[in-house]
């Protein structure tokens, strides 16, 4: 089993606390925590030691779990990196661009597994309609929250559509062309609602919108390709495929046949791809323990994290100057 650690013991680090308890892959060695109160609560809740300091947290572990602010990602995963230990870190994999290179190379020279925690590539949804998923050309993704005071201090470009940029990145096999993006700073100093359009060399566009001023709560992406649409709903955890084929001679009379202006016939098919209930998180962690052990390749490398947090940085870049001339 590999030894583990937990950085970071807020809402987010408990529970990567309790699932890294219930892994058959990991042993749980510890974790850190700043604040001194929460700490022992939280050694006290789960029956896990909290250490004093985080160099001796990573001292004792073969992995790293960081699950702390955004701000605090680099240091930590870089100490861990040069000690030569295994990373799991929390997107966005670091504040800057230039961090997260960094991170790369350290990994590199360390010759260790390092994974970023973007967990829809996890989401049973996604894991089902992936295999239908075939040069998407056009894709239109909605990530939408009800508003909560304490997610503000982020732009929503790094908190939400973060994870539909890995997603988007993931699925089109293309480098990005042209970015173009808005928003709108309705109750915080930053945009609370963005809209970004990404165009790749290869044609196809991704039109993605996250908003955390929103009535309700959505997490829709619609991927659509030649002959095929594919829906994903990664709250729901569902997921439909609609596809286009030539019709039969002699076709169902209740099915849905189209005839095209050269005369042409097409017939509408709806499948259901089955969908597989899991713990996200859980099989995320479990994912890097595999790569670990030699039983296959990082899911979502650091080199991953870079690209989707390079591509939010073009956004808000876009969005900053439409605000400043607004």
């Amino acid at each position: 089993m590999i030894k583990a650690g937990v950085i970071g013991a807020g809402h987010l680090g408990k529970i990567h606390i309790r699932l890294l308890k219930e892994s058959t892959e990991y042993q749980m060695i510890g974790f850190f925590d700043p604040n001194p109160t929460n700490a022992k609560k939280v050694e006290e809740e789960f029956g896990v030691p909290a250490f004093d300091s985080i160099d001796a947290l990573i001292d004792a572990c073969g992995m790293v779990d960081i699950v702390t602010p955004t701000l605090n990602h680099f240091e930590c995963a870089s100490k861990a990196l040069r000690k030569r230990k295994h990373v799991f870190i929390e997107k966005p994999i670091t504040t800057t661009v230039k961090e997260a290179q960094e991170l790369i190379e350290l990994a590199e020279e360390a010759g260790v597994k390092a994974q970023v925690g973007h967990v829809e590539r996890f989401n049973p949804a996604f894991i089902a309609a992936e295999p239908q998923i075939q040069k998407p050309m056009f894709i239109e993704a909605h990530r939408l929250a009800q508003f909560n005071p304490r997610g503000t201090d982020v732009p929503v470009v790094l908190d939400l559509m973060i994870h539909d940029l890995d997603i988007v990145l993931h699925v089109v096999k293309s480098p990005v062309r042209k970015v173009s993006a808005s928003g709108v700073a309705v109750v915080s100093e930053s945009a609370d609602i963005a809209n970004a359009r990404v165009e790749f060399h290869n044609g196809c566009v991704a039109n993605l919108t996250a908003s955390r001023i929103s009535m309700k709560n959505m997490r829709k992406a619609r991927l659509f390709q030649r002959d095929a649409y594919v829906s994903v709903d990664f709250l729901e955890k569902s997921c439909e495929v609609v596809r286009m084929k030539n019709a039969p001679a002699n076709p169902d009379p209740y099915a849905m046949v189209l005839e095209l202006q050269n005369g042409d016939k097409k017939e509408i098919y709806f499948e259901k791809p089955e969908v597989q209930g899991n713990n996200a998180i859980l099989d995320e962690l479990n994912a890097l323990a595999a790569a670990i052990n030699g039983k296959s390749d990082v899911t979502v490398t650091l080199e991953d994290g870079t690209r989707a947090l390079d591509l939010a940085y073009q956004i808000m870049e876009r969005i900053d100057a439409q605000l400043d001339l607004s």
